[in-house]
C-alpha cells in the first residue's frame, strides 16, 4: 500500500463507500445500461462505483478517454454476477489509468495489509561505521500499525549512534521497496532536520506540505512524540538508493533532495514518485488511487526515477557488506566532510 498519501491524502484514510457508495453507483449506472446489460445489477453498480472513484479522483483523469475506458471495462467484465467478478475488470481499468501506481486490492488482501501480522515487518539497523559516521538502513514499512514499533526502534539505535560520536550519516533506503512514508520520515527525522520537507502537488496545483516538527512529520507528532535532537545539527548525509528504492521509499529521498550538506549515491529509484490515497468499495476492497505527484523542498516536481548524484553499478549480492561499493562511496564522500575527531 502506498503510505505518500497526501494531506487531506496525508493519512491512509478509508473512504467509506458502503451502502452510500452503493446506491451511489446504482443510481449512476443509468448512464452505462448499454455497456452493462450483460452484467447483473449488483456487479453493474460495483463496476460503475470503482469507475466513478478512478474519474473523480485520479491524478490523470482529465487527460484520459472515459467513455472508452467504461466501454472496455464493462466489456471485460462480460456477464459478471456478483461484485467478485468485476475484479479483472477493475484491475485493468486502473492499469489504463497509465500512472503505474495506482492498484486493486480484494478484501482479503485489504484485511492483510491493515492488519499485519505482528513482525511481518524489517526494523531499521543502525551501527556505528569508521570515521565517525553512522548508518542507518529503513526498510519498508507496511502499515501505519507496523510504523510505531519501527519509529521506536529507529529512534532507539539513532541516539545510541548519536551518542557514540556520529559526525555524519548515511541513510539506505535501497531495500525499502514501499508502502508507509510517514514512519521511515519519523524514523530518520533528526538528521533530516526540522522545516517543510517535501510536497504532494495534486492535479489542480494544490500543494500540500511535508513538515517535520522535533523531528516527526507534524500530523503525527501526538502519536509518536518529539524526537531527541542530535549532538551534532545538521551534519553531512549520503542517502543511498537503488532500482528497488520506491513509492514511499521515493518520497523519503526527494525529502533530502535540497537539503545542504547531502548528496545521494547508488542507482535511480523505480519511478513512481507519486502519492496514493486509499478508496473502500462496497465489499471492502480497496483502490489505491494515484492522485498526486511529488515535490522537493525548493518546489521541483519529480517525474520518473530519482537519479543519484553520484551513480554506482548495481551489486545487490554485496548489500550492506565490506564489498558494498555504493556504502564505500558514500563513506568515503563523507569522510572527506567530516573528519573524525582525533
Amino acid at each position: 500500500m502506498k503510505t505518500s498519501s497526501p494531506n487531506p491524502l496525508a493519512r491512509r484514510r478509508l473512504i467509506a463507500a458502503a451502502a452510500a457508495a452503493l446506491l451511489t453507483a446504482t443510481g449512476c449506472a443509468g448512464r452505462h445500461r448499454a455497456e452493462g446489460t450483460a452484467l447483473s445489477p449488483g456487479a453493474r453498480a460495483y463496476l460503475t462505483a470503482a469507475l466513478d472513484v478512478m474519474e473523480g479522483h485520479s491524478l490523470f483523469a482529465a487527460d484520459l478517454d472515459w467513455p472508452a475506458i467504461r466501454r472496455e471495462a464493462f466489456a471485460r467484465a462480460g456477464r459478471a454476477r456478483v461484485p467478485a467478478d468485476t475484479y479483472e475488470a477493475v484491475r485493468q481499468a486502473l492499469q489504463a489509468l497509465g500512472d503505474r501506481h495506482s492498484r486493486f486490492m480484494t478484501p482479503q488482501e485489504a484485511r492483510q495489509a491493515l492488519s499485519p501480522e505482528p513482525g511481518s515487518s524489517a526494523l531499521p539497523e543502525a551501527r556505528m561505521l569508521t570515521g565517525s559516521l553512522g548508518y542507518l538502513s529503513l526498510p519498508a514499512v507496511s502499515s501505519d500499525l507496523a510504523a510505531t514499533a519501527f519509529v521506536q526502534q529507529a529512534r532507539k539505535a539513532v541516539a545510541e549512534i548519536d551518542g557514540q560520536g556520529a559526525a555524519g550519516w548515511i541513510v539506505d533506503l535501497r531495500s525499502n521497496t514501499g508502502g508507509d512514508m510517514w514512519g521511515p520520515l519519523a524514523a530518520v527525522g533528526p538528521v533530516l532536520g526540522d522545516g517543510d520537507v517535501g510536497a504532494f502537488v495534486e492535479a489542480d496545483g494544490k500543494r500540500t506540505p511535508w513538515t517535520i516538527q522535533s523531528g516527526t512529520p507534524r500530523q503525527y507528532l501526538t502519536t509518536w512524540g518529539p524526537a531527541a535532537p542530535l549532538a551534532r545539527t545538521a551534519p553531512a548525509v549520503a542517502v543511498l538508493t537503488s532500482s528497488r528504492t520506491a513509492s514511499a521509499a521515493e518520497a523519503v529521498a526527494i525529502a533530502f533532495r535540497g537539503r545542504p550538506d547531502t548528496r545521494s549515491f547508488g542507482q535511480s529509484t523505480r519511478g513512481v514518485p507519486t502519492g496514493n490515497d486509499s478508496h473502500s468499495l462496497p465489499d471492502s476492497a480497496l483502490i489505491l488511487l494515484t492522485q498526486a505527484r511529488e515535490a522537493d523542498r525548493a518546489g521541483r516536481i519529480h517525474n520518473g526515477p530519482l537519479p543519484p548524484d553520484e551513480p554506482i553499478p548495481d551489486d545487490t549480492r554485496d548489500l550492506g557488506s565490506s564489498q558494498d561499493r555504493t556504502l564505500e562511496a558514500a563513506a568515503r564522500w563523507l569522510r572527506d566532510r567530516t573528519p573524525a575527531k582525533p
